[in-house]
């Protein structure tokens, strides 16, 4: 089941989105348009539902309503979303849509405007119902994170308490150590990814690092054999035989990894890591531009094997040079006086007929992104 459908209001740069989703979804634009806190909506949706998680934390998190709330909301405060579910091309199965305001008066906690679901026609929960009238303080959690209260819909708690995000920083991979305090929650940096692994069952965890083996040897020729190992306190590791000079090679752990290794092996591993939604910030980074034009054949061929939805923000040309990414997969994103604007390509006249010509989309959709970007950087200039 994927996300068919996303309206939002006031959400952080957004005055308002409504927009159709596919099961990949390249989303650009300028530097600071809002693209991280689209995907947001996702992981916020996710620290509702899952267990421990819930509205109030959610919103806590993120610093409160006040940072959540678009700035140019004005006389419309309650942040909205609204998400339709599809198991495929026939129409939504599932529609979830919950507004928040903040309260007046007391602590001034998020609440509840609404919570409503439906399944296809019919309608399954609406509220505020009798009981929250009678009893307010129900307001300040949703029927989404209440396991008593979920069971006719739990298919969409399930789905949004499994998106899945990693942005892995290689540096965390490899002196996790070094970076003191509490985790951030969910690891979405990579902190404990060799934990992850060995930690998941042995013989899925073995086929998924020869899987990635095989795909690395494309780009990390030398590379062959990746393991995981314990060393003798039991901290868990990756290892691999590089080929070289010297007749056998030599041995190698993730410590002696480059970067793009890193991050290719946690991209890889994500992407055959379960059939829940997944959340890419960025893939190209640290990569050969040979290896990233690559990427989205690869992400399609493994998402259509597992039936996954992959959202990813990027930058990168070389990413969107694919021939085979269509205008409905991409997300525009424009800012403007009154928030950020979305927009698939495919809805642009004049990015459509140059997709329609046979550009791809870095050559029809990027220029838009580049010239907004450079009007940032003359500002500089002529100071």
């Amino acid at each position: 089941m994927i996300v068919s459908h996303l309206v939002v209001k006031n959400w952080r740069n957004f005055r308002s989105v409504d927009v159709p989703l596919t099961e990949r979804m390249f989303l650009i634009g300028p530097n600071a348009s809002g693209k991280s806190n689209l995907l947001d909506v996702f992981r916020f949706l996710r620290d509702i539902a899952k267990p421990g998680g819930g509205l109030q934390q959610a919103v806590s998190q993120r610093g409160g309503l006040s940072k959540i709330r678009c700035l140019a909301a004005r006389r419309e405060p309650d942040v909205e979303i609204s998400v339709q579910l599809s198991e495929n091309e026939r129409g939504p199965t599932w529609e979830y849509s919950v507004g928040i305001k903040q309260q007046v008066r007391g602590y001034r906690q998020p609440e509840l405007v609404y919570e409503r679901v439906r399944q296809g026609n019919r309608v399954i929960l609406e509220r505020p119902d009798d009981d929250d009238k009678k009893d307010i303080l129900r307001l300040t959690q949703t029927h989404l994170e209440q396991i008593n209260a979920n069971q006719r819909f739990r298919e969409i708690a399930r789905l949004f308490e499994s998106v899945l995000y990693l942005h892995l920083v290689p540096q965390l991979l490899r002196h996790p150590e070094a970076f003191v305090g509490p985790g951030i929650p969910d690891d979405p940096f990579g902190r404990n990814f060799l934990e992850r692994v060995a930690k998941t069952k042995e013989k899925t965890r073995k086929s998924r690092l020869r899987r990635i083996e095989k795909a690395l040897r494309q780009a990390v020729p030398q590379l062959k054999n990746l393991r995981d190992t314990k060393d003798e306190t039991g901290v868990p590791h990756l290892e691999a035989l590089y080929e070289h000079w010297r007749l056998r090679g030599a041995w190698q752990r993730e410590d002696q990894f480059s970067d793009g290794t890193l991050r290719l092996i946690g991209l890889f591993w994500s992407l055959l890591d379960g059939d829940s939604p997944l959340l890419l910030e960025e893939p190209e980074l640290s990569l050969n531009p040979a290896i990233v034009s690559r990427l989205p054949a690869l992400i399609f061929r493994l998402q259509r094997q597992r039936k996954r939805q992959v959202l990813m923000s990027t930058h990168s040309a070389d990413l969107l040079s694919g021939k085979g990414i269509g205008g409905e997969e991409v997300l525009l994103l424009t800012p403007d006086t009154e928030g950020t604007r979305v927009q698939l390509a495919s809805s642009i006249r004049e990015v459509r007929d140059l997709l329609d010509a046979g550009l791809s989309p870095a050559d029809a959709a990027l220029p838009h992104i580049i010239t907004l970007s450079l009007d940032q950087l003359d500002v500089l200039a002529d100071e």
